[in-house]
């Protein structure tokens, strides 16, 4: 199974939409990440469709967000990606987690688009 998780220098990017990198995550059978490749998904930023089936030809099954709003969840879904929600931290430790069945999906939805770079304190939940 793969599973994709947006990177930010190894980190969970908490803010899905703007993600230049994905990490795609390869768990083997038995529930074990056996690979983890980083790819570049520059000039996608926003572009929810184009995002979903980029991942969706990665043969992602699964992706693994920190916070994300509607517009790229339906993008996601739409396209038979399951959307997990709520990971934070390094994307190595999201991975593990998912992979032996730790993970906890809290929905983190951000209400509001377009305006992360003029509003650092935004008031997104991504705890």
């Amino acid at each position: 199974m793969k599973i994709a998780i947006p990177d930010d220098n190894g980190q969970v990017n908490q803010h899905f939409g703007q993600s230049r990198s994905f990490s795609i995550i390869e768990i083997d059978n038995g529930n074990q990440v056996v690979g983890i490749n980083t790819v570049s998904a520059s000039g996608l930023q926003h572009q929810h469709e184009g995002i979903a089936d980029f991942l969706k030809n990665q043969d992602v099954e699964v992706v693994i967000v920190g916070g994300i709003g509607q517009g790229a969840i339906s993008g996601l879904e739409s396209r038979g990606l399951k959307v997990l929600f709520g990971a934070a931290g390094p994307v190595k430790d999201a991975a593990e987690a998912f992979a032996e069945g730790k993970f906890v999906s809290k929905r983190t939805v951000c209400s509001h688009h377009g305006e992360h770079q003029q509003q650092p304190g935004h008031g997104c939940s991504h705890s």
